[in-house]
């Protein structure tokens, strides 16, 4: 009888140490599985996703980057799983992917509508960052300076001085230059001209235009040729940086969120401008530009 107990013991004992060594096993081989980070093919994204991926690095997990994916199917990959986290806007979520009408909505209501439309996908953001790279009009500064034009009331009175150029689609969509006039009144621009969206600046640089549709972020706005006319109405819906993952890669990896949400709680829309001026005006590579931001503000 003693002996029956004893073969007992032991083979408890056996299976106990068996599950022990299995299990952490199969969990490991899971975390140690890269994470992989995506971004958009535009540059802002792939310098946020290139410090995702560092901060990911850190905290210890080996990272595949896959950047450079088309802004028409890089939510798709998220929600198949080819990418578990990439740098989004809740704006663009909730314009974009979810078709919800954002204006009037602040920072906190659009990542709350963003976070709750993503999760029939499978998806979930983690906390929004202070980076607002919403829609805007930019000038510049030399014009600014001389017709006293700060925000978008001023532009709106003095805008028979004004020449614009646009890309072809402001000044027909119902969200911008047509927003503009419902709400500050009738803009009668000098001249609208159409350009290649990637002109713009250029253009303006030329002496050709004197305002354009921008983005909040463009790093040319970190420079003392061109100022953002502020929206003192609002009428523009916040654009805040959000991570955007795949929820069973969350659950993969558990230090995913802390360690981006730590990340994204300095990246202000200051900041991001900033990198933006270094890898879109100075010409530095984003990868550098990542590395540096890294290395100053999360060591």
């Amino acid at each position: 009888m003693r002996f029956k107990k004893l073969i007992a013991a032991v083979l408890f004992a056996t299976v106990t140490l068996l599950v022990g060594i299995i299990v952490p096993a199969t969990v490991s081989a899971a975390s140690s599985k890269p994470i992989i980070v995506g971004s958009k093919s535009v540059p802002e994204s792939k310098t946020v996703s290139e410090i995702y991926a560092i901060a990911l690095e850190h905290a210890g997990y080996k990272v595949t980057r896959k950047q450079n994916i088309s802004n028409s199917v890089v939510y798709k990959a998220v929600k198949t799983g080819q990418v578990d986290v990439y740098p989004e806007y809740t704006g663009t979520i909730v314009t974009a992917y979810l078709k919800k009408n954002g204006q009037g909505k602040s920072a906190a209501q659009m990542a709350s509508i963003a976070q709750k439309g993503v999760a029939k996908d499978g998806l979930t953001t983690f906390k929004y960052a202070p980076d607002d790279n919403r829609q805007g009009v930019g000038i510049r500064t030399s014009v600014a300076k001389k017709y006293n034009i700060k925000n978008l009331s001023d532009l709106q009175k003095k805008a028979d001085k004004i020449r614009f150029a646009s890309q072809g689609e402001f000044e027909k969509r119902p969200d911008a230059l047509p927003l503009m006039d419902k709400a500050y009144g009738k803009f009668h621009f000098k001249s609208i001209k159409d350009y290649d969206a990637n002109l713009l600046y250029k253009i303006m640089e030329q002496g050709k235009a004197d305002a354009a549709p921008v983005s909040t972020t463009d790093g040319q706005l970190a420079t003392s040729k061109f100022q953002l006319v502020k929206d003192n109405k609002n009428i523009w819906p916040p654009y805040n940086l959000v991570p955007l993952a795949n929820k069973q890669a969350v659950k993969r990896y558990p230090k995913m969120e802390k360690t981006l949400n730590k990340v994204d709680a300095k990246l202000t829309t200051k900041a991001v401008t900033q990198l933006n001026k270094r890898v879109g005006v100075d010409g530095q590579n984003y990868r550098t530009v990542a590395q540096n931001w890294y290395n100053k503000n999360m060591k």
